[in-house]
Formats: C-alpha cells, structure tokens, sequence
C-alpha cells in the first residue's frame, strides 16, 4: 500500500481516545496526510500532536483562505467544526465524533463534495448508515465502517468464514472488559471494579448442565454492570450488514471462558443457549488473572462438518465443542485507530467495500420507568448512553425512534416503563439523522435471519 499517496484525511472527533491512535499511527504511514483534524476543543488537538511530537506544522483555521494557508505543502488544519473546511483538499473523512447530529452532518457534506467516508461513529450509522451509504453508492464513493473497532473487524471475520464455506451459527464480540477472577482472593474486577464472587472457584469448568452452570455464574457477578449501550450499537451496525439478528432484544451477555464458546453458543438442543441460527451476540469474557485477554475482539461460531478435519484441529488448540459439532473462531484484539489506516486506503483507492446496510434491525429506546412530557435526553460517558431508557435491537418498524436519535430531543408526551420509545413521543429532534433515518427506513430490507454467505 506504500506506493498509493498520498491521501488526504479529514478526521472528525479528532481528539477522542480514538482519534489519538489514528493520529499515532498515521505518524508511520507517511501517505496518509491528517489534513483537517475537526474537534471543537481545538487546544486539545494542539497538546495531542505535541505529544505525539514530529515535525508536522499545523495552525488552527476560522475561514477558507486561513484552511487552505494550513493545508498547503502538507500542513495541517486544526478546526473546531468543518464550516471553514475546503472539501476539495481532502480525500477520505473519519468520521469519529460519536454524535449522530454533526457526525450525519459531517458525512453528508463530504459525500456532496465528492469525499469518501470511513465512518467510525457507530451511533450515526444506526440512525443514518442506510441513507449515507445509498448516497455514496449513488455518487460512486466509498461508505465504510473503519477498521480497528469490532463492527468492521467482525465484518471481514464474515466475510473470510463464509468465503471458506463454513456454517455460521453466531457471531459477536466479547464486552470491552474481562471479568477478572482470582481464586486466591475470591474476588472479580471488571473495569475498576471489585466484588467479592468467591463461588466462582466452583464453577470454572461449564460441567454437565452448561446454561446452568451460565445461570449461577450471572448471578455472582449480578452486581457489576457487563451490558453497555456500545456492545448493542456495534452489534447492530453487524446486524444491518448481515442480516444476522439478536436472539434476545438485550443480548445474552454469558459469562463464558474463551474455550467455552463453542459449546455456550450451540443450539439449544445441544445444551447451549440459541434458540435459532444467525445470531449475533455479546460475551463477558471471564478468565484469571495472567491469563491471555480476549481484548473486546471478535468470534463466530460455525458448525463443523467433517469430525476428522475437526479433530484435527481440536488437537492443534482451536476451540471446538465437546460433541464435536462445532467450533469457534475469533480474534482476540481490536487496535481502534492502528487499523483504521486500512480502511482508508481501500476507501481511496476504491478497492474495498463492505456489505450495504440495510434497515434490517433498529437498536430503539425501552424505558426504564414511566417517563414524563418534557423529560431531556442526553447521551452520557465513556460508552454513550442515555438515562431513562435501555438500548434493545428489535424488528424495524419506520414509528419506532432509533435510540441515538433520542439524543437532546425531548418527550412531548408520557411513556410507560417498559414501552418503546416512538417517533411521536418526541420533539426538538435534529432534522438531519431523522431526515436521514426516515429516508433509510423507506429502503428496501432483507429478512432477519441467518447470516448472508452462512450455508445458505
């Protein structure tokens, strides 16, 4: 990929944790030049490139003329939003701000302008993915999902099993953080947090009755909080490029051991806990300490077929059930901005794709409790999520309000607990991702069901 350059990037969100590994790394590949780096804390921009030291200029820019001065013989602009920002001094946009509003915003002017996209903010692609990539498509650019966070890395786990011929059972992705139990002290940390489980010792090995033995474990580890509105999201963006679906509209989440899940994601007849094929679903890796993390990566689950090759491979330390019939493949790692470099070649360069999203599964907002006319909404902390509602992936339905596009709207009438969130129940929406989400509900879908390229 050396010889290909150079591309011009424009990344938004550029001074996220994300955006600094993207920046990290775009320091080693020289023909990626981060022309534009879009963050409204612009300071933070400037102590980022300064600790990541080089010798790149860089100048903060208010107007078009003052942007084009940065940029020139390889500058860099540091903009708080993209308004000064001349689209035809860039190639490829990352969009990374995690903000549905200005992340659709920023994606629809770079499409206009004729700039591909490498879209890393989940929470916009589940609202407004099916309309930005038909835009793309209709003006021959690039959509993509960026490699190095687990929806795109899973996609080319896919992509690879099904090229190969393999029946897929399940996909998905371990939560970003181990449950870490140490049977010296009987105790497990998960993210900061320690709580007392000493009777995990007991039930370290699945044993004869496995969603049992998956039952007592969720109960010792009840008091920490596994499930995120992240996990969902990346898991829906895989959903609308797959077909696959969730088996329970809040994800199983078992507490399992890497060399379990052949056997926790098996049909329901064969002790495990799916009720049905194509699956796509989340994980709390549990392991001791010393031992080897999962890394928030990817898996799928695949049905073996021929018990020789199997076996073969059993012996070789792959994971393969106890009956045999299956076995689980996975990555364990995703390298956020390290990898993304890959994503913006092939999007320049017009040799990479990935499967067109369809509004085949819509993460919606289930309230909490009873909910009030005028209640706010504001998406929150490390893994965005918005108090009063849990995020759930359910069938499409064009009255149902995507969760993110509940994000500084407001209820304009009462909700009971438990109800879905709709469309109707909310005012001050921003126009642009409920014009892009209403636009995408209206594009054609395909059944929810097993996963393309999966024995069918």
């Amino acid at each position: 990929m050396r010889d290909q350059g150079p591309v011009r990037v424009a990344l938004t969100g550029a001074n996220g944790g994300y955006g600094r590994t993207l920046l990290a790394q775009l320091q080693r590949t020289p023909e990626l030049i981060p022309t534009a780096l879009v963050d409204p804390d612009v300071e933070g921009i400037r102590r980022t490139l300064g600790e990541l030291g080089g010798d790149a200029r860089f100048a903060v820019a208010t107007t078009g003329d003052e942007f084009r001065e940065a940029v020139a013989d390889g500058g860099i602009a540091l903009l708080r939003d993209a308004a000064a920002l001349d689209w035809s001094e860039v190639d490829v946009l990352v969009e990374g701000t995690g903000q549905v509003r200005v992340g659709t915003a920023y994606a629809e002017e770079a499409l206009a302008n004729g700039t591909h996209v490498v879209m890393v903010s989940k929470e916009v692609d589940t609202v407004s993915g099916v309309a930005l990539a038909a835009k793309a498509e209709a003006a021959g650019l690039r959509y993509l999902p960026g490699d190095g966070d687990q929806p795109a890395n899973l996609l080319r786990m896919v992509d690879w099993i099904s090229a190969v011929g393999l029946d897929i059972v399940a996909i998905g992705k371990s939560g970003e953080y181990d449950l870490v139990f140490d049977p010296a002290t009987g105790t497990v940390e998960h993210a900061g947090v320690t709580i007392e489980a000493p009777g995990l010792a007991e039930l370290l090995d699945l044993g004869a009755e496995p969603r049992s033995t998956l039952s007592r474990r969720a109960e010792l580890v009840a008091g920490l909080k596994r499930a995120a509105a992240a996990d969902l999201c990346e898991m829906t963006v895989v959903a609308m490029r797959t077909g696959a679906a969730p088996d329970a509209e809040g994800l199983h989440y078992p507490v399992a051991r890497i060399a379990e899940l052949a056997d926790v994601y098996a049909a329901h007849e064969d002790g495990g806990i799916l009720r049905r094929d194509g699956v796509v679903d989340v994980f709390s890796a549990l392991r001791l300490p010393g031992e080897a993390s999962f890394a928030g990566g990817v898996f799928a689950v695949v049905r073996t077929g021929d018990p020789v090759t199997w076996e073969m491979l059993r012996a070789k330390g792959h994971v393969i059930s106890r009956d045999g019939k299956y076995a689980c493949l996975y990555w364990p790692y995703h390298a956020m901005g390290v990898e993304t470099p890959l994503t913006i070649h092939a999007a320049a360069s017009g040799t990479g794709s990935s499967p067109r999203p369809r509004p085949t599964t819509l993460l919606a907002a289930r309230a909490v409790t009873a909910l009030e006319p005028g209640t706010p909404f504001r998406v929150t902390g490390h893994h965005h999520e918005i108090d009063g509602v849990s995020p759930v992936m359910v069938a499409p339905d064009a009255a149902i309000a995507p969760y993110y596009l509940l994000g500084d709207a407001q209820l304009r009438r009462s909700v009971g607990a438990g109800e879905l969130v709709r469309l109707d129940d909310l005012e001050h929406l921003a126009p642009e991702p409920l014009a892009a989400y209403t636009a995408g509900t209206s594009a054609p879908s395909v059944r929810r069901g097993p996963t393309p390229g999966a024995g069918e």
